[in-house]
């Protein structure tokens, strides 16, 4: 099999991910038109369905021979392969885009050895894409023509509207030198309640995140000797694992602690992560190699210097859309101050989150 042309299939998931963004904000969802999976909090949309079946349709078309994993078509117990594989959450955030929050967006990645190739996330009611292509570095780009906010009345888009088009791109992230990671007491940090709402990995989140952000430890090693606790600027949560990854990437967060999500949650905005400086490793102590499916993550931001001159978009293949730019010059002494970090974050970690892959 000849190696994957990874900015034709960057190109491609762009056209796919403007053209779901429209599908998604022309649509009119509402609590009592969902379908619930796990329990009442993990809702699914006929627009997520739909959204899949057309990126689905829309790559088989382009890459037949290539793999599939979507959200909305998994079944159970298939394992990602190192095959070269597409992998889909059609909407990550459809709680938000019932409620009508504009934290929602498409998570469109590649990969082949279970590494994250290409990686576009977009949201489609800010009009924000983040964008990379392993080596290349990685890129949030405006959407200039805005996609139509459609209302009752006007259930599809007025005939005439205009194509949605790239405007200007920036460079990830966006602090270039990005600053220090000094420790958690100077840290921003994204989580996410998950949909297990009981039980030991429900107990073990709740306790990281009372741990990560009070001045003591809530599993003090003894009564006498209370353990410091990370005491975070603050904890921040979107309603999206991708877009919460992606805002590591941009360096508006230093961390996003995270189990129970899914490749689809993590693929693409991985590749935006560590095209921007960042490091991917796993929620538990001691995870440094964590998997695209391992289900358990933490995102850290880059550090420093990275990459060097923007490309940015425009034009065609090749030119840019993510293909002009260097990708990633970390030093090792920005890599020694993630794995601190890292390590100051495991240290708040009470439990261990384990979930079915």
């Amino acid at each position: 099999m000849a190696e994957p042309n990874l900015q034709e299939i960057h190109d491609l998931l762009i056209e796919i991910a403007l053209k779901a963004g429209t599908m998604i904000t022309s649509a009119h969802p509402s609590q009592g038109g969902t379908d619930t999976k796990i329990n009442s909090t993990d809702l699914v949309t006929a627009t997520d369905k739909e959204v899949e079946t057309m990126v689905s349709t829309t790559l088989k078309e382009r890459f037949p021979t290539y793999e599939f994993l979507g959200e909305e078509t998994y079944t159970p117990g298939t394992p990602l392969t190192a095959a070269p594989t597409f992998i889909c959450d059609p909407i990550d955030g459809t709680t938000n885009f019932v409620h009508g929050n504009p934290n929602v967006c498409i998570s469109l990645g590649f990969t082949t050895n279970l590494s994250p190739l290409v990686g576009v996330v977009y949201n489609p009611f800010l009009r924000q894409l983040y964008h990379g292509i392993k080596g290349h570095g990685a890129y949030l780009t405006s959407i200039d023509c805005p996609t139509p906010h459609v209302t009752s009345t006007t259930p599809t888009p007025p005939p005439g509207t205009p194509p949605l088009h790239l405007g200007p791109s920036r460079k990830l992230p966006l602090r270039n030198p990005a600053e220090p990671l000094t420790g958690l007491s100077a840290a921003l940090m994204a989580h996410e309640w998950g949909n297990e709402r009981e039980g030991a990995n429900w107990i073990a989140k709740t306790t990281t995140f009372m741990n990560l952000a009070g001045a003591l430890s809530s599993t003090p090693s003894s009564a006498s000797s209370p353990q410091k606790g990370g005491m975070l600027h603050g904890l921040r949560s979107t309603g999206s694992s991708a877009l919460n990854i992606c805002a590591v990437a941009t360096g508006g967060v230093d961390a996003y602690w995270e189990g129970g999500c899914w490749a689809w949650d993590v693929a693409a905005a991985w590749c935006v992560l560590v095209e921007a400086g960042g490091m991917m490793v796993g929620a538990n102590p001691g995870g440094w190699e964590a998997r695209v499916d391992g289900r358990v993550y933490l995102a850290v931001r880059g550090v420093g210097r990275v990459g060097g001159a923007g490309g940015g978009v425009g034009g065609g293949a090749g030119e840019g859309k993510g293909g002009g730019g260097k990708g990633v010059d970390v030093g090792e002494g920005a890599r020694e101050m993630q794995r601190r970090f890292v390590e100051e974050v495991w240290g708040c970690v009470r439990g261990e989150l384990v979930y079915e892959v």
